[in-house]
């Protein structure tokens, strides 16, 4: 079997940060984002992998080649983003040949039984119920728990299990033959390729596709839920930092996530921080936060923020003469 991992977007709903950080790379709990992907896979046996990179894709080739080199990987660029079934079909002479293929979209944690998916005998897809279908593509079944369609964000959706960005698929020669028919004969949605269409054309043609509910889906698109899973595996064991150094004059709150060679003073961190190797922190209060690599934070509060790497962040500096039954209020609004 081969792993299929489109890296390819640009990240657009986390910029500034993403204009010079490709979104796997983005840490939480202190492991990059595909890192949770490449890892659940490895452990379920899978060691081919195909990335499709595009947007700032060196810098994940460059960390997929340091940190897995026990792994099988090819990488092949998509230069214009016309869609996800587009992504995978350009990175087909590596993988059509294959008896399956595993596709796990690169911005997305998802717990689920991947073995459970492995070991099943037919194609299928990760799905989980939403409250806002018509945001995703869907999956509709009959009474046997079968799909029997699939529609990328329906307007009025007859369904709310979304496809949560995972699929085994064992007809992988129709898959690319179902991509290419609708990519030649431009049959777009949203002036898009999307794999959803390639699938629904698979149905069509008596390809038995089943889904499967995984247990949580973050989908880290967004600041507030990257900091929503952030703090939820913060909060499972393994991924904390335990066995931390002294910093000088400093409160951890745990948990937290430190790197590697952090100079921290006379601060107070935590709960639910990331904070990455080499960062400098100093005077500073930070919760439920991912502080890049290299930062620079000096006298400041934060919560809720999202700081890449190589950022200088400092708080102001006031000197007052204040008179008798006087009340200044600095604060930002409640978030």
């Amino acid at each position: 079997m081969k792993a299929i991992i489109p890296v390819a977007g640009a990240g657009t709903r986390l910029r500034p940060l993403t204009y010079t950080q490709p979104k796997p790379l983005i840490p939480v709990a202190g492991k990059p984002i595909i890192s949770f992907i490449i890892d659940q896979l490895v452990e379920v046996g899978i060691r081919d992998f195909v990335f499709i990179i595009g947007y700032l894709g060196e810098k994940i080739k460059n960390y997929v080649e340091q940190a897995y080199p026990e792994i099988n990987k090819e990488f092949v660029n998509q230069e214009e983003r016309l869609g996800s079934a587009h992504a995978i079909w350009i990175g087909r002479e590596h993988f059509a040949k294959a008896e399956e293929v595993f596709i796990f979209f690169g911005d997305v944690i998802i717990d689920a039984n991947f073995q459970q998916m492995v070991n099943h005998p037919h194609s299928c897809v990760g799905v989980k119920k939403v409250q806002k279908p018509w945001e995703y593509g869907v999956v509709e079944t009959n009474n046997q728990n079968v799909a029997n369609r699939m529609v990328e964000k329906p307007k009025i959706p007859k369904s709310d299990l979304a496809m949560v960005g995972i699929y085994k698929i064992k007809e992988v020669e129709l898959l690319v033959e179902s991509m290419e028919f609708n990519i030649k004969n431009d049959i777009r949605t949203n002036g898009e390729y999307p794999l959803t269409d390639a699938l629904q054309r698979m149905l069509e043609g008596g390809v038995r596709i089943d889904p499967l509910t995984v247990d949580n889906w973050f989908n880290c698109g967004k600041k507030e839920v990257l900091l929503e899973t952030n703090s939820n595996f913060l909060d499972r064991s393994g991924y904390a930092s335990t066995d931390l150094p002294e910093y000088e004059n400093t409160i951890i709150i745990h948990p937290v996530s430190i790197g590697e060679n952090c100079k921290i003073k006379n601060s107070v961190i935590g709960p639910h921080v990331t904070i990455s190797n080499n960062a400098k922190i100093e005077r500073a209060i930070i919760r439920n936060s991912i502080i890049g690599n290299y930062a620079h934070i000096k006298e400041i509060v934060l919560q809720k923020s999202v700081v890449g790497n190589d950022t200088s962040i400092t708080g102001m500096r006031q000197s007052f003469n204040i008179g008798d039954n006087t009340e200044i209020d600095f604060s930002s609004p409640q978030v």
